[in-house]
């Protein structure tokens, strides 16, 4: 079977359409050829999937690469549209005709060593991917490119694979002279260096590298999981001898061999696995414990000593990152660049949210330095409850939701079997590209010694997991076993409690995952509450202790003594707005509403918003457009209300 794949976008670049489609066994066949057929040692070949096993399934990414090469070689040696394809000779005059007219190739190892001590910032451009569909096809490269340059990217990183990622070389070239031109604008200012410029394909020949430098590249991407010794080397030495560093990426372990036989300086590890698509954060700090212990010089901090003892390699963290947070974890650990590009192609501002990366130590220290104060971090998380259909997570997923809730609640109209919710866990795993449960690291803080510093570090452990979306199970008033039952069939990432069960109830031991609690806000039946906002505030933090993960505010009705939610009715957020002053960070719920959002974010800037009928055609059944108007207005709104802090 052909392999499926995205439309294309539009747009000038090799291999022209209409496309071919390919069996498995035309496939197979490039893949043997190309790690050298008969003559394929284990040498070269070793560390590649599935290499010597005859029934050996290509994955996702051998597939991607085999229907490159099928397409160059078509592009190549096939037809009219042969005579008119440039040679690699042609394409390195057009290079230099280009650099000479643009500027010089930018050498990838300097750029990122002179970022030291902040971290180098890979900023990348992709329209679609295999695993997550269209991100966000409608945008232009060369203007978000010109965002991310001018927020503080120093390399910008461009997909122009056609089939899967919807990109092009046209993309690549934009995005350089955009730069270039905004660079040249900005010569007289503190920002003149113009970025790098990468081009991020599928490349195994020569021929890909002269057309990256003639449409404006400073470097390109190889990536050793495909690509055996033998032809790494050489493309290592022929991107060295036109003037391209080359970004060499790794994996596992036995692809850093092969990185460092080769010959590479730059090595990125792909936190994700491209053949199984599950992604490990951890993946870039074990392949700095192993060039620590093989004594290879690498760590980013060093690269303030003169040039004489700058370090041999610089180490890049690529995939799945997407906060300060992130950049922070990999700087301790000497990565000398992050590259970062789904939650930035997602941004409602990318400009802000690269700010927020805090690429300077200082900036970081800086965002972390405030303690016992308020909360002034504004809207973080998103959750949409109520769901019963896989695909209804998934869009919420896609545009940006961080929890994803399923209620096993007797008396809801949204209740779910263990299969639907099973299904749901399914689909929300395979997007956030993870096989199991995501564990939620809560720090043993010493400084956390009151319910309320606790509750903060455990918000703050709940924010840092919810990056890749986690899905809740909502109960109310249902035996604990029963509770504990369900998280362990249906796979949940952590549970919420909605009913009278207390605060004691919602501590981890109970059901092996951590529990959000529900603070009922009581209305009156004419809808209005009893008693001051500070009176009603000081009281749930009276109240409060440290089981829970995290506190969820919503509306309930005087006299039900089951506990709120439902109710369609928002409380006076002032509360929520009150203990954030107080230092908790607090989701609110109640009411919410695509055409409120904006309001209760801009305003009250609580740390997280929850939605269930707000934004359903009918119990249980997600409206679409309304779902994706709460999110991005959720977001968008956030991102106004950071200004003024």
């Amino acid at each position: 079977m052909a392999p499926q794949n995205n439309n294309s976008s539009g747009g000038s670049s090799a291999p022209s359409s209409p496309r071919a489609e390919y069996t498995d066994q035309q496939l197979h066949n490039a893949l043997l050829q190309f790690y050298g057929g008969s003559t394929a040692t284990n040498e070269n070949c070793g560390h590649i999937f599935g290499f010597g096993n005859p029934d050996h399934e290509m994955s996702m990414l051998q597939r991607i690469t085999a229907t490159t090469m099928l397409d160059y070689e078509s592009k190549l040696t096939n037809g009219e549209a042969a005579t008119a394809v440039s040679s690699i000779q042609t394409l390195l005059e057009e290079a230099s005709s280009f650099h000479e007219a643009h500027g010089p190739i930018l050498p990838l190892q300097s750029i990122i060593q002179s970022k030291s001590p902040c971290m180098t910032l890979a900023a990348e451009f992709k329209r679609a991917s295999p695993s997550k569909g269209d991100i966000a096809s409608h945008l232009q490269a060369g203007e978000q490119a010109c965002v991310y340059f001018g927020a503080g990217a120093s390399v910008i990183s461009v997909l122009t694979e056609e089939r899967w990622f919807k990109g092009s070389l046209e993309d690549l070239r934009d995005v350089r002279l955009a730069t270039t031109e905004l660079a040249n604008q900005n010569s007289l200012s503190r920002q003149h260096q113009r970025p790098a410029i990468l081009r991020k394909d599928f490349i195994t020949t020569k021929y890909q590298i002269a057309e990256a430098a003639a449409s404006g590249a400073d470097t390109v991407l190889l990536i050793v999981a495909t690509t055996p010794f033998n032809v790494l080397q050489e493309l290592i030495l022929f991107a060295r001898s036109i003037g391209i560093e080359p970004l060499v990426e790794v994996h596992a372990l036995v692809e850093l061999d092969v990185a460092i036989s080769a010959g590479a300086k730059v090595i990125g590890v792909n936190n994700r696995n491209l053949h199984t698509f599950q992604m490990d954060l951890v993946q870039t700090e074990k392949v700095a414990e192993e060039l620590t212990k093989r004594g290879l010089t690498f760590h980013h901090d060093d690269c303030l000593m003169d040039d004489d003892n700058k370090p041999q390699l610089s180490l890049c963290a690529l995939s799945g990152m997407s906060s300060a947070h992130d950049v922070d974890r990999y700087r301790k650990v000497g990565v000398g660049m992050c590259l970062i590009g789904e939650s930035l192609m997602r941004a409602t501002d990318p400009g802000v949210a690269i700010k927020g990366l805090c690429l300077d130590p200082k900036d970081y220290a800086a965002s972390q330095s405030v303690s016992g104060g308020a909360y002034t971090g504004g809207t973080k998380m998103i959750k949409i409850c109520g769901l019963t259909d896989p695909n209804d997570a998934l869009v919420a997923c896609r545009a940006g939701a961080n929890l994803l809730g399923v209620i096993f609640a007797e008396k809801s109209k949204r209740k779910v079997s263990v299969e639907q919710a099973r299904d749901i866990v399914d689909a929300v795993r395979k997007f956030g590209e993870r096989s199991d449960r995501m564990e939620i690291k809560i720090n043993d803080n010493s400084n956390c010694n009151t319910p309320l510093s606790s509750l903060v570090a455990k918000s703050h452990a709940l924010e840092l997991a919810a990056r890749r979306p986690l899905v809740v199970g909502v109960f109310q008033n249902q035996p604990l076993d029963f509770i504990k039952e369900m998280v362990e069939k249906c796979g949940l990432d952590l549970v919420q409690l909605h009913g009278s069960e207390g605060m004691e109830a919602a501590n981890s031991k109970h059901f092996g995952v951590p529990a959000l609690r529900v603070v009922d806000i009581e209305l009156g039946s004419d809808g209005s509450e009893d008693r001051t906002s500070m009176d009603t505030a000081a009281s749930i933090l009276n109240e409060v202790t440290s089981d829970p993960i995290a506190l969820l505010l919503d509306t309930s009705i005087k006299g039900d003594k089951h506990g709120g939610g439902g109710t369609g009715q928002t409380f006076d957020w002032t509360i929520a707005e009150s203990i954030q002053n107080m230092g908790l960070p607090v989701i609110i719920a109640g009411g919410l509403t695509p055409e409120n959002i904006g309001e209760a974010v801009g305003n009250v800037r609580p740390w997280g918003v929850d939605v269930a009928g707000g934004v359903e055609a009918g119990p249980g059944v997600k409206d679409i457009d309304k779902l994706q108007k709460f999110i991005g207005g959720a977001k968008k709104a956030a991102v106004e209300a950071s200004k003024g802090f």
